[in-house]
């Protein structure tokens, strides 16, 4: 085990948002003090050679490092996730695709998605909403899915869980079935998945139920880094951001879920929970 450090719319619609959020999420950096590890300066020289290979889902990587999904479905979106994609390759780290809402039916934003060639041989996975995967399933489209995977030539497919944002986005889709029971309906499929939140993370009852699934990873997409819930309120009208501004700043910090999930993983039973870990936030 590893731990490493939407009814549907149109393409100008999901383009303009996907833009909006890498827009808003350059104005909106904040410079805090990292205070989650320990400063030990004194008790070894520097490290000499290289770190040791990780093995994640399968692969080897060079360090345990993990490109989170992020974007997707615009210029600017490609430019950067292949520029990401080129940097995972040359230093092996693992990548996670933005969302690929955009391309399960069209292949006109297709080769910003097909980014095999940069990454070599380093994990590389694909990624779609809990939204649009309870749509794949309603509309018996659920085959969908692994040729997602087949043409982005990724390992498998990454969920991410965001209902929070849905729910203080603009134009956002409307969960009918919990994302637990769209992830395991996922699993049913046979292929690799992971789970990520995008901004606030997982209670640990959230968490312990995903410990159970036999999922390749668990990403906590904690509270203290991208908040995609914060930046829905940034694109929203003013009376709606002054309501519900707060409500975006819930969640749990990576240094939580830790500690949730030390102690979770004591409760369940190490044989009972083989899925990696991304520790990001």
């Amino acid at each position: 085990m590893n731990y490493i450090i939407f009814a549907s719319l149109g393409h100008t619609q999901t383009s303009d948002r996907k833009k909006d959020h890498i827009e808003l999420a350059f104005e909106s950096v904040v410079a805090n003090q990292d205070d989650r590890f320990y400063y030990e300066p004194l008790f070894s020289g520097h490290p000499k050679g290289e770190l040791e290979p990780v093995q994640f889902a399968g692969r080897d990587m060079k360090a345990p490092l993990w490109v989170s999904s992020m974007t997707g479905g615009t210029k600017e979106a490609g430019t950067i996730n292949r520029n990401l994609a080129k940097a995972c390759g040359q230093f092996g780290m693992g990548m996670g695709l933005g969302s690929c809402r955009i391309i399960l039916k069209d292949d006109e934003y297709l080769p910003d998605f097909q980014l095999r060639k940069e990454m070599g041989d380093y994990p590389l996975y694909a990624n779609l909403g809990v939204a649009q995967l309870e749509e794949l399933f309603d509309a018996g489209e659920e085959k969908l899915v692994a040729e997602l995977i087949k043409r982005t030539e990724t390992d498998g497919l990454i969920i991410h869980v965001n209902p929070l944002q849905e729910w203080l986005q603009p134009e956002g889709d409307i969960f009918k079935a919990s994302p637990l029971d769209i992830i395991k309906r996922t699993l049913d499929l046979d292929v690799k998945v992971i789970v990520k939140e995008v901004g606030q993370g997982f209670g640990p009852e959230s968490l312990k139920a995903l410990m159970k699934l036999p999922l390749a990873a668990i990403d906590f997409g904690a509270h203290g880094g991208t908040n995609f819930s914060k930046l829905e309120m940034h694109r929203s009208d003013k009376m709606r951001h002054e309501a519900y501004d707060t409500v975006a700043t819930w969640g749990h910090s990576a240094e939580q879920m830790v500690g949730f999930y030390n102690c979770l993983k004591e409760e369940i039973g190490e044989a009972n929970h083989n899925a990696d870990i991304l520790i990001s936030g």
